[in-house]
């Protein structure tokens, strides 16, 4: 029978993914009429948006020191609740400076709460002794695509300030509700490695340690790396490339986002009969094939299927790469892995951009499958570090 304790816990932790998606995805529907408010240039606009990649960045970095002296599950409540307050900021500004000094903060509470709640759920994980990683980043995949869907929904009747104080509210409230289960019990870690909140942990990690954990954060990069260049140029590709409509070009990456739900929802299945080497080999190799697809598809419908196969392939390569870092060295390892997955969603749009413009968009989104591979690669030559 299930422990009462950890199912209450995975409950807690899987609302706070979710509630991380809703919120981020909220915000980012609502970026045309901030810019529109602000009167901001797209140049200004995009270094504005900058803030938030620099704000998480920076507080990924030190997020493993801070669940180490307070616990990971106070620091992704105190993340939680920065979160929900600093959303409602950028449609309060009417510059492009202020908007960037918002975002900051944004990013900070969004870099936090990351690194902070996949911590807790890499002691869940070890607690469970089942690989569910998974299960959780499906949360905030879900989390996302409601945001994003409601977000829509709402857009021409309610202002981005009415609507991004709802969503902080919504937030809140959710914080309140499932806060108090996410602090109420001690999560117990098997002695055979270490809490992710461990204040006995050293500082430093061991050298072969640190170079395991890089190796897993490359692997993250890899995954994290498709998932920006698909958000930002695949619809550019499907309706400049090969003539889609708009309507049929928007969906692109919703077919993407889908399948990446749908593949993490059955991640723990698939983990537990193929194990994490094979799942890593399997999910890079699909991508990488996916992604040839729909970069060098010759009509959309088959584009859209490429991005769909793409988003099956790279679905569960993050959150296990994540896992095997904070197994590997606790909250330290994951803010390492995190800090280079997300570094990877940083470097993915602007590197398509300029490959789009020494050679073609096509061309320049078959880097996104070299990536996979390279992911596919490094999971099969870490293949006894990943234990699967």
């Amino acid at each position: 029978m299930p422990d009462p304790t950890l199912t209450g816990l995975r409950v807690a932790i899987t609302t706070f993914f979710a509630l991380d998606g809703f919120v981020f995805a909220g915000w980012v529907v609502r970026i045309p009429a901030v810019k529109e408010q602000t009167g901001a240039s797209a140049s200004a606009l995009g270094l504005a948006l900058l803030g938030v990649s620099a704000g998480a960045v920076v507080t990924m970095v030190f997020t493993g020191q801070l669940c180490r002296r307070y616990g990971s599950r106070p620091v992704t409540l105190a993340c939680a609740v920065l979160l929900c307050l600093s959303v409602v900021l950028p449609p309060l500004t009417h510059s492009a400076a202020a908007l960037a000094a918002v975002l900051l903060v944004f990013g900070m509470a969004y870099g936090g709460i990351n690194v902070a709640m996949n911590s807790a759920a890499v002691d869940l994980v070890a607690a469970l002794r089942r690989p569910v990683m998974p299960s959780f980043h499906a949360a905030f995949s879900l989390g996302g695509m409601i945001g994003a869907g409601l977000g829509g929904l709402v857009a021409a009747h309610l202002s981005p300030t009415r609507h991004l104080l709802a969503l902080a509210l919504i937030g809140l409230l959710v914080i309140a509700l499932a806060g108090p289960a996410l602090l109420r019990h001690d999560m117990p870690v098997p002695p055979d490695r270490p809490r992710s909140d461990d204040r006995a942990a050293p500082r430093r990690l061991e050298g072969r340690t640190r170079g395991l954990v890089v190796v897993f954060g490359l692997i993250a990069l890899c995954t994290a790396y498709g998932e920006g260049a698909l958000a930002d140029w695949g619809a550019l590709h499907l309706e400049q490339d090969l003539e889609a409509h708009p309507g049929i070009a928007a969906a692109g990456y919703s077919c993407f986002a889908l399948a990446m739900t749908i593949g993490r929802l059955s991640g723990t299945t698939l983990l537990e009969r193929l194990g994490r080497t094979r799942t890593l080999v399997a999910g890079g190799t699909t991508a990488a094939l996916g992604m040839l697809l729909g970069a060098l598809a010759p009509s959309a419908g088959v584009a859209l299927l490429g991005f769909a196969v793409t988003g099956l392939g790279l679905a569960n390569i993050f959150p296990v790469a994540i896992e095997r870092a904070g197994a590997l060295a606790g909250a330290s390892g994951i803010a390492v892995a995190s800090t280079l997955g997300y570094g990877g969603m940083l470097l993915g749009p602007p590197a398509i951009g300029f490959m789009a413009d020494w050679y073609s968009l096509p061309t320049a989104l078959t880097s996104v499958a070299v990536l996979a591979a390279v992911a596919a690669l490094i999971g099969f030559a870490t293949r006894r570090a990943a234990t699967g």
